[in-house]
């Protein structure tokens, strides 16, 4: 299994921490301000904003706080204008790591991720170091209590899916990015409780970590899913599961 299914599990559980923290709505709020400034307000016309919208609402957002980015993102509302930005780096241990950021102040965001690398025995890269090494892609997953892998296999790769695997109490559902919208609505008609639903990058590859580097990879990327402006990260480590 990939470094990447690992980290994904870790932030599963990280998820509910974040929830209370109230850290999760933040970042959630930025993702519908762009979504709709981007692709417009209409949901049904917008997938990156459904998408958002749909991840807001299983996370308990109040429709009144989804409504008011979605128009502060059309320009309805005043609000705060943001920054797509990509960052690609090393971590220790030589895993490759790139950082999904939405900022109103590029300059301090980059300052900041670079010290976090340079915290934890990493170092950030210049834009395509590390790109190379991922695969864009949809990835869904599902708690494995929840459903027969037979009938999710069946159902995902009969909508289009490319790939189900199993790591750490969930099943992965991998799409193509074109693919991504159509199988998870697909699955919802179904009735499939999803755990999390984002187009994201996989590791085409994994670097297996020792227990010193394991340990200040894991710090190192929590500091950076805990940044305000970061959205998602994605690595290529493996940790064997005992080292977990």
């Amino acid at each position: 299994m990939s470094g990447h299914s690992k980290w994904s599990s870790i932030k599963h559980k990280k998820a509910a921490k974040d929830a209370k923290r109230g850290k999760l709505f933040t970042k959630l709020i930025k993702e519908i301000t762009v979504a709709a400034r981007m692709g417009g307000g209409d949901m049904n016309a917008n997938p990156r904003l459904r998408t958002a919208i749909i991840a807001a609402k299983a996370a308990s957002m109040p429709n009144d706080n989804i409504d008011r980015a979605v128009k502060k993102g059309t320009g309805e509302l005043e609000g705060v204008s943001y920054d797509e930005v990509q960052y690609e780096g090393y971590g220790p241990g030589g895993a490759a790591i790139m950082v999904q950021v939405l900022t109103d102040n590029k300059n301090r965001t980059v300052q900041e991720i670079r010290r976090l690398f340079a915290k934890h025995g990493g170092n950030l890269g210049e834009s395509g170091c590390v790109a190379w090494m991922f695969d864009k892609k949809g990835l869904i997953t599902v708690d494995k209590l929840k459903i027969e892998e037979e009938r999710l296999v069946s159902l995902a790769l009969d909508v289009g899916a490319e790939d189900v695997r199993e790591e750490d109490g969930l099943f992965e559902v991998v799409t193509r990015p074109e693919d991504f919208e159509k199988v998870r609505e697909y699955l919802e008609r179904q009735k499939v409780e999803t755990v999390t639903a984002q187009v994201t990058m996989v590791p085409k590859s994994t670097v297996t970590l020792d227990e010193k580097y394991a340990e200040q990879i894991l710090k190192l990327t929590e500091e950076l899913e805990d940044h305000d402006d970061v959205q998602n990260v994605a690595a290529n480590f493996d940790i064997p599961n005992e080292l977990i």
